[in-house]
This record gives C-alpha cells, structure tokens and sequence, in this order.
C-alpha cells in the first residue's frame, strides 16, 4: 500500500491534471451548459471508466507497448483526432432545433427529469472513448504513474491500482465540479 504522502502528492497532481485544458474537460463543459449537469455527470462517468481501463492496461504492462512503439503511440493520437473530428463534424451538423435558444426554455428542459437512459448511456460511451483516445492521459499514465509506485513496499501492480482509484476520485471531483457549476449556471 502507498504510503499516505505519496498518495496526496499523486491526488494533487491528478487534479492539476484534470483541471489543465484538454479535450476531456472541454467536452464536460459543453455537454453540461448545452444539456445540463446530468448529462455532464454521465460524461465524467465515462471519463472515469476510461481511466479504469488505462490503470488496468498500466499494472498489466500494456502500457509499455505504447512507451516502446512510437507507431502504436502516433495511432492512437490519430484515433483521437478522428474521434474528435467527428464529434465536431457531429455538433456542426446538429439540427438547429436540439439547441434551445431561450436561455430560459434551456434552464427547463435541463433541470427536468426528461433525460432518457439511452442519452445518458450513450454520453457514458462518448465518454470513455474519449478517454481512451486522449494522448495527455497515456502520457501521464505511462509516463508519472509507474513512478510513484515503489518496488521496495509490495508488488507494484497493486499499488497502480490504487493510484488509478486516486486518479478516478480526482478526476471525478474536478469534472463533476465542472459539470455541476456550467450545467447549473451555464
């Protein structure tokens, strides 16, 4: 288990990296001012869920493929951009009509309980695919993680795992703030 210093050290630095601009808290906001905080929550789900899957893929060392291959980490990045190109080809093809034009109109339909599970679900998915496209989340993962783990106090996939859970809290907290705040004020 990581020592508590150690944990607090990687908690602030998770949430510094969660707060720095990128595609991930970018996208909380928009859904969140566009659709409300719900929808903002589902999405941060997701990004959470992603990270499961970059703790997993660290403590099992899949992760150093990517580290060793400068293809496999240049398709991924490339991944990324065409998923984020078709979100925005997405959002600029979008029938004018989703878009509420009377701010009070949107304040309605977003604090009303008419989100249906299937919208919710699939900004869930939106979510992790983001995540797992996102070049600054391997790059701390594979590059900050395995540092603070320490050999000499246990196995160190264990202690990854634990890392990622801190990572989750954090990353947690600071979109769920995100998206509360612009879902709620927009």
């Amino acid at each position: 288990m990581p020592t508590l210093q150690s944990l607090i050290a990687f908690f602030g630095v998770a949430v510094l990296l969660a707060l720095s601009p990128g595609p991930d808290n970018l996208f909380v906001l928009m859904q969140s001012v566009q659709r409300g905080w719900r929808v903002g929550i589902a999405v941060v789900v997701g990004l959470c869920l992603g990270v499961v899957v970059h703790t997993t893929a660290v403590a099992l060392g899949l992760a150093a493929v990517f580290a060793a291959s400068s293809v496999a980490f240049t398709v991924l990045k490339w991944c990324g951009a065409a998923y984020l190109a078709y979100l925005a080809w997405g959002a600029w093809r979008a029938p004018v009509s989703e878009a509420k034009n009377d701010a009070g109109a949107h304040q309605e339909s977003a604090s009303s309980n008419q989100i249906d599970s299937k919208e919710l679900f699939a900004m869930v998915r939106r979510g992790v695919v983001m995540n797992l496209t996102n070049p600054k989340v391997l790059i701390f993962f594979l590059a900050f993680l395995p540092q603070f783990a320490d050999p000499a106090i246990g196995p160190v996939g264990p202690q990854i795992f634990v890392f990622g859970a801190v990572f989750i809290l954090a990353t947690f907290l600071a979109f769920g703030a995100i998206a509360i705040f612009s879902g709620t004020f927009g």
